[in-house]
């Protein structure tokens, strides 16, 4: 991120104008405070709750904890649920694998590397006998689509899967048990698993066997080859839940603190960077900032600032993309937001890093609240920017203000190592304390205005070339559909807008984001190519300039 950085005077103001039985108040308190964020991170992040994966067990675990804390600091639910606001996340078909086999010769195929089903490919088993070049009544089939490709290059309304989707219609009533499609040409043929596919099932099993897979166990084309296949696809589901807390003081205007609860699992969801198999406490990421969360409510309950409401929210689904935030915002009805603070990963501060506080620039109020405040303790850098990979991004796009505390990554960030044990508990004290005197602060200010910045866009993967858009994670068709369009880049030059769903970049079509990743990552800077996409059902084509 493109960060703007302010001189800051470290004045310890806290402390100037206090007396001696103030200040032995405030340590009480502060002890309060100091040994619940340790008793909250120590719950949240403890193996038995299993990563807090949006849906599982220990998701239900964490949610009722909160809820517990929220409960207990007299906040007022504001779920469907008393404190929980359940949504889906439809996560299509999947192919399990250990029920998904293909093997060749008793040689056993690598799914997704090797071969794959298609998404309207029936769910069934069979074997046989057959070669390449000949089709037997009763036997798995065969099908090069080289030279269809080859034919229709020029042909801007070839649609492969129509092709094999009739390929199947026509071969399956003469015997064909399976179908079995390969490309034995150079063309670009665009054949994806779309777990998003909602097309009927085929009446027999239909996989792409991929470049690899051909080359490695087909050499020879006139060869007869046993096979034994067997396709089972999975449609999948799961449920996330938020948990909302209200403060009422009748205010006209409501003020959003947020943090997201959940995080990896044992790394089932291919977002963790060691891998598989342990289970990811996600202490700093993001019990830390779950736990300022929950001080943060009790503390609020008892302040002063009566000015605005205080909504208190722990979002499930981030590390799915912001699935949680998105949903609720798309579902809210408490109007108008005056503005979000967002606290993701607060609980590794390093002076040589800094506590960096995103968003400056998102409202003018900003600078001139923020630079009046400081605290002994902490070295603050500010980020004007109020895009970013957490939640506050989702209310961003929204118009609304934001701030995002953050102490900045480390070596155990989506790390099975991130654990209790390595918190910054004192510091993580000083930034809740720092949080609360922004919103005492911002209490008298009314309806903070809002101010659009500079938004880098945000990348998974480092790629050659962008478009300048934000994914919108939690759709459910065939292509990408954008979120938001930072502002200066190619998306914008060209017209593109959120809602629009992206299809195609020269020859790669894309299903959904990994695929438009995928594709993004076959052009370089100073490449030009023809963008497909689809506006209100109706679709488009534009050049594009990277």
């Amino acid at each position: 991120m493109k960060t703007l950085l302010l001189c800051i005077c470290m004045v310890p103001v806290l402390a100037i104008g206090q007396s001696r039985k103030e200040r032995k108040a405030q340590a009480k308190a502060d002890k309060e405070t100091l040994d619940n964020i340790r008793k909250h991170i120590e719950f949240l992040a403890d193996d038995k709750l299993e990563g807090r994966r949006t849906g599982s067990p220990g998701e239900m675990l964490a949610a009722q904890y909160i809820s517990t804390q929220f409960a207990a600091d007299q906040l007022l639910p504001k779920g469907d649920q008393a404190f929980t606001q359940e949504f889906s996340i439809n996560e299509g078909k999947q192919l399990p694998a250990d029920a998904n086999s293909f093997t060749v010769n008793d040689k056993a195929l690598q799914l997704n590397k090797d071969y794959y089903p298609l998404a309207f490919s029936a769910s069934a088993a069979t074997e046989g006998a057959s070669s390449l070049s000949l089709r037997e009544k009763g036997q798995p089939w065969f099908f090069d689509v080289a030279d269809l490709l080859e034919d229709n290059k020029s042909n801007p309304h070839f649609n492969i899967f129509d092709v094999i989707a009739q390929e199947v219609r026509h071969t399956a009533p003469k015997g064909a048990r399976a179908l079995i499609v390969f490309n034995s040409g150079s063309a670009i043929d665009n054949i994806q698993f779309n777990k998003n596919d909602e097309s009927a099932a085929a009446s027999i099993p239909v996989v792409y066997l991929t470049h690899e897979g051909l080359k490695k166990y087909f050499a020879d084309p006139t060869d007869y080859y046993h096979l034994k296949l067997t396709v089972k696809l999975v449609p999948t589901s799961r449920k996330g839940r938020n948990v909302i807390g209200f403060i009422d003081n009748q205010a006209p205007a409501t003020v959003v603190i947020g943090a997201h609860f959940d995080h990896l699992g044992y790394g089932e969801d291919n977002n963790a960077l060691d891998g598989k198999g342990q289970v990811h406490n996600g202490a700093d990421d993001n019990a830390s900032g779950t736990a300022a969360l929950i001080e943060l409510g009790r503390l609020l309950k008892n302040s002063n600032a009566k000015h605005n409401n205080y909504l208190l929210i722990a979002f499930s689904g981030e590390e799915l993309g912001l699935a949680g935030s998105t949903y609720w915002l798309a579902h809210n009805t408490l109007t108008p937001l005056n503005y979000m603070i967002n606290l993701d990963m607060v609980g590794r501060y390093d002076s040589s890093k800094k506590l960096t506080i995103g968003g400056y620039g998102t409202s003018p109020v900003w600078g001139q609240v923020l630079p009046a405040l400081s605290d002994k303790n902490l070295l603050v850098k500010f980020d004007s920017t109020g895009a970013g990979p957490s939640d506050h991004a989702s209310f961003y796009h929204r118009n609304i203000p934001v701030l995002f505390f953050f102490t900045n990554g480390h070596s155990d960030y989506h790390k099975a190592t991130d654990d209790a044990d390595k918190i910054n508990y004192t510091a993580e004290l000083d930034v809740i304390k720092y949080v609360q005197h922004v919103v005492e602060a911002t209490d008298g200010k009314g309806q903070l205005p809002f101010t659009r910045t500079s938004e880098p866009e945000v990348q998974v993967v480092n790629l050659p070339v962008t478009l300048g858009v934000m994914p919108d994670y939690g759709f459910n068709g065939t292509g990408m559909r954008i979120e938001a369009v930072s502002k200066g880049k190619t998306a914008e030059k060209i017209g593109l807008k959120p809602g629009d769903v992206l299809l195609q970049l020269g020859s790669y079509k894309f299903v959904d984001v990994p695929t438009y990743m995928q594709a993004l990552a076959k052009f370089r800077k100073g490449d030009t190519t023809q963008l497909r996409y689809r506006r209100a059902n109706v679709e488009k084509t534009v050049p594009v300039a990277f």
